[in-house]
């Protein structure tokens, strides 16, 4: 794919994010000057989605998609997808509201779709690394991804990373078996890139913990991820020794 002159949707998905929001699309423009913004609010309590209207009011690269309740990050994500594709463009990104991913490292993550189908930006391989997180929540996120790639056989250190680009023909693939609402939204795009048969690589990226606002992460959202994780390695598991044993 030729990557020169492609049009590049950045979908970003808020919920009382009013503080970070013309924090986070400054610099998203800034870095990516072609690039469009696709703000998604789920009818934030704190204004948030009037206060993205008055910012694309001043920038035709700004969009802005309302929904009438909080129904979930993937849910979000997928309503962006299928608008970014109805409106023709070739990339696509998730990137969180609050900072913690840096638009400034955007342009890293879609030059690597040279060479793949789905690019992640990782925190756990070699050059990646993040910033003002507790151990705890470290080791949380670490072993969550280990435990995926051990139910699932899935060959990616940061399965449930949220910094990803996407070509527009991968996620017309995919985007119609997407079933996830919650945190483990991210694994499943993944899962599903995998299972397609498609190509997924991974750039080191620096992730900051939010400095503005409430953070969405809760332990509950933790293990309700990882007990859905589980349930889809079971299966995975247990299809692979179905079609063994098909094969004695």
């Amino acid at each position: 794919m030729n990557l020169s002159g492609s049009r590049v949707l950045v979908i970003i998905p808020t919920f009382n994010e009013y503080e970070n929001l013309p924090l986070i699309t400054a610099r998203t423009r800034t870095a990516m000057p072609s690039a469009d913004i696709l703000v998604i609010d789920d009818n934030s309590p704190d204004h948030t989605g009037e206060l993205a209207d008055q910012l694309a009011a001043k920038d035709n690269h700004l969009h802005v998609m309302h929904r009438t309740a909080k129904n979930g990050l993937g849910a979000a994500y997928v309503a962006g997808f299928r608008w970014g594709l109805k409106h023709g463009y070739d990339i696509l990104v998730e990137m969180d509201a609050d900072g913690s991913h840096r638009p400034e490292q955007l342009p890293e993550l879609i030059a690597a779709l040279d060479q793949a189908d789905m690019v992640k930006g990782s925190r756990w391989i070699s050059g990646g690394r993040v910033v003002n997180w507790p151990k705890t929540r470290e080791l949380l996120s670490r072993g969550g991804s280990w435990w995926t790639r051990l139910m699932m056989g899935i060959p990616v250190r940061d399965i449930t990373g949220g910094f990803n680009a996407f070509k527009a023909a991968t996620l017309e693939a995919i985007v119609d078996d997407l079933s996830s609402v919650g945190y483990n939204f991210q694994v499943d795009l993944t899962w599903q890139v995998i299972s397609h048969g498609m190509t997924v690589a991974e750039v080191p990226i620096t992730f900051e913990e939010r400095q503005l606002g409430e953070s969405k992460m809760s332990g509950g959202i933790v293990v309700e991820a990882l007990a859905k994780t589980t349930g889809w390695g079971l299966r995975y598991r247990l299809g692979q020794l179905l079609r063994h044993l098909h094969r004695r």
